[in-house]
């Protein structure tokens, strides 16, 4: 009777176990602290990455004006020069000879006019005492003027031969550095060749754009230079008209460029209008073995970590997400919000 008892006991404690209702569902997760953000697209600079390099406003060219012999340069690549400044020297040994030629062909004239004129005198004299007639006067008189122009046509011409030697030197065209001087002494030059190339104006950066995209840059667009190629941040200063093999050419200025390596390439983009994009800022980004992740907050409040493809922008401390997450997902960092 007492085991009965027990085992009635026992059955009515178990009855509410096996037919009682079952648990309540897990309630949502709750975020830790931290700083989320909701995704939504923002209108931003479009940037189209380009060729670009270092180079001055305009490069001017000292060229041979005589033909001969350079026979001596007195500056290397990476020399300062002035405007004016004595470069070379190029002498044609025929020039010297062709002006000794014509300073005895303009002393004989100048003999030939010093005896006109005192036959002109005598002629005068004679005249004036009634021995020669009017028209042997005019005869001499004719005869020392041809005598004086011819004398200063001799001397013309050995002024001209003389200048055309004294163009022998080979001058600097503008205040700039010698970017290059290869043309060593002693080599037969000819009127034309560029003997040293000189930098003119102030360095800038200079990009080339597709033709298709001409229409689309302005004066004043900015110009994002990747990170330790060039200080600061640069902007159009020109936008040059001409097309030349499909490509435009485009000038900008960043401060602090620096010449001292003309031609250096840099990595560049320039702004060619505006479009939408999805810009977080950098924090909401994380980078974990090696690929960038962002944690998106999923409908019960749970944090989903989302490898994510980003690019740089032209505001600092931020970023643009090219796929991964779309406009209406929620971002979430942790830490104290900012």
């Amino acid at each position: 009777m007492k085991i009965r008892t027990l085992l009635a006991a026992a059955a009515a404690l178990a009855l509410p176990a096996c037919g009682g209702s079952p648990e309540p569902a897990d309630k949502a997760a709750v975020l830790p602290a931290g700083e989320s953000l909701k995704l939504a697209y923002t209108e931003i600079a479009d940037m189209k990455a380009v060729g670009a390099e270092i180079a001055t406003r305009d490069q001017a060219e000292a060229l041979a004006r005589i033909p001969g012999t350079l026979v001596g340069l007195s500056v290397r690549a990476g020399d300062t020069v002035r405007k004016g400044q004595r470069l070379g020297m190029i002498v044609d040994s025929r020039l010297g000879h062709e002006t000794a030629a014509y300073g005895a062909q303009a002393a004989a004239a100048e003999a030939e006019a010093v005896r006109a004129r005192a036959e002109l005198a005598r002629a005068q004299y004679l005249y004036d005492n009634k021995v020669y007639a009017k028209a042997r006067l005019d005869q001499a008189v004719a005869a020392a003027r041809a005598a004086d122009a011819q004398a200063a046509a001799a001397r013309s011409q050995q002024e001209a031969s003389a200048a055309a030697a004294g163009q022998g030197a080979v001058l600097a065209p503008a205040d700039g550095r010698v970017l290059s001087a290869d043309i060593p002494a002693g080599s037969a030059v000819v009127p034309g060749m560029s003997i040293a190339t000189v930098t003119a104006g102030p360095p800038v950066v200079r990009l080339w754009l597709p033709e298709s995209l001409a229409g689309s840059v302005r004066v004043g667009a900015r110009v994002r230079i990747a990170d330790g190629d060039l200080p600061g941040e640069a902007r159009v200063v020109q936008v040059y008209p001409g097309v030349s093999a499909g490509r435009v050419r485009v000038d900008a200025a960043a401060p602090g460029l620096s010449a001292a390596f003309v031609g250096q390439r840099v990595t560049a983009a320039i702004e060619v209008g505006r479009r939408q994009a999805l810009v977080v800022p950098r924090r909401f980004v994380s980078t974990r073995y090696g690929m960038d992740q962002v944690d998106v907050v999923t409908a019960d409040r749970r944090l989903s970590a989302v490898p994510v493809q980003v690019a740089p922008t032209l505001e600092a401390g931020s970023v643009e997400i090219l796929s991964g997450v779309a406009p209406g997902d929620t971002l979430f960092v942790p830490g104290r919000p900012s």
